[in-house]
């Protein structure tokens, strides 16, 4: 069936189908250089609609578990088992390393320090070694030059290994294994040193106030005789490393009987003279003997290091 008609001008125009002028109808209401359909515009999405869903549930669920008891109960309890055992590594830590004492050894100023340095290298005038105490309680070692701390032994301790590095590099022999060996030997003797220590005041029954970190700081006290005994060889030769190494040698003796004779012959010092008798010559000769062999780890530490 031919569905054209005739216009006014003549000519013959082909009526389209009903089917046909629908479809086009429909395609006219969209862009036509649009390929598909856009439907995000379009309400009641399956896809939103579960994801909407989804997400009521899930927060549904996070609430029920914060609002549960039980839960509450679990986390406070967990709570409480992490502070307790916050406090017993805190307790057993404290046991060990007592950190309010050393605080204590660490409170130093520029002053003390340069005046200690002074004494530990010249000894022979100070004349006042006992340290002075407020309340039953030492004062801090920056109000008294007589009391021990430990700020010069750890410096002193890192500056050794680092000259004794310097020295190494100087002799072409500078390795890490070598250095960290150095550091090692040093720190092995210095524990040695400190336990037998303390071993001869506890068969000597030696009541004293030292502690042992008091021993640790007067034991580290001879690094610095080391340093100026390196150097000194390394800059001036090996002859300028004996003398400036005796000399060192001598005064951290000097310095090391005159400041643990009042320690290790308290009862001595409280009554103000020297108690005869066997036992008090063994303390003497206890204070002697740590004060000697000072000298022998010196140059045991340092010989191999100038040539």
């Amino acid at each position: 069936m031919d569905h054209s008609f005739a216009t006014p001008s003549g000519f013959r125009q082909r009526k389209l189908p009903p089917r046909m002028r629908m479809r086009g109808s429909a395609a006219d209401m969209t862009d036509p250089s649009q390929l598909f359909e856009d439907t995000s515009t379009s309400s009641g999405s399956p896809g939103m609609e579960y994801r909407a869903s989804e997400t009521q549930s899930a927060g549904f669920t996070a609430q029920s578990l914060l609002s549960d008891p039980m839960s509450n109960l679990a986390m406070a309890y967990g709570s409480s088992l992490a502070t307790q055992g916050k406090d017993m590594v805190d307790k057993r830590l404290y046991q060990f390393i007592p950190i309010s004492k050393l605080k204590y050894y660490f409170a130093v100023d520029t002053m003390y320090v340069g005046k200690k340095l002074g004494l530990l290298v010249f000894p022979y005038m100070h004349e006042n070694w006992e340290v002075r105490y407020q309340q039953d309680t030492p004062v801090a070692p920056r109000f008294d030059i007589n009391a021990p701390d430990l700020y010069i032994p750890a410096m002193a301790f890192l500056t050794y290994i680092l000259v004794a590095g310097l020295a190494l590099g100087t002799q072409n022999r500078f390795s890490p294994e070598i250095l960290g060996m150095q550091a090692s030997s040093a720190l092995i003797w210095l524990i040695i040193e400190v336990g037998v220590t303390l071993l001869s005041l506890y068969i000597m029954t030696v009541n004293t106030d030292l502690t042992t970190i008091d021993l640790i700081a007067f034991s580290g006290y001879k690094y610095v005789g080391m340093i100026i005994g390196v150097l000194s060889g390394l800059i001036f030769g090996r002859i300028c490393y004996y003398l400036m190494l005796l000399w060192c040698c001598i005064a951290i003796v000097v310095f090391m009987v005159r400041s643990l004779r009042l320690k290790i012959l308290s009862e001595a010092a409280a009554e103000g003279k020297l108690i005869r008798g066997s036992k008090n010559q063994l303390r003497m000769y206890l204070t002697i003997t740590i004060a000697v062999v000072q000298p022998i780890f010196m140059y045991f530490l340092t010989y191999h290091l100038v040539r």
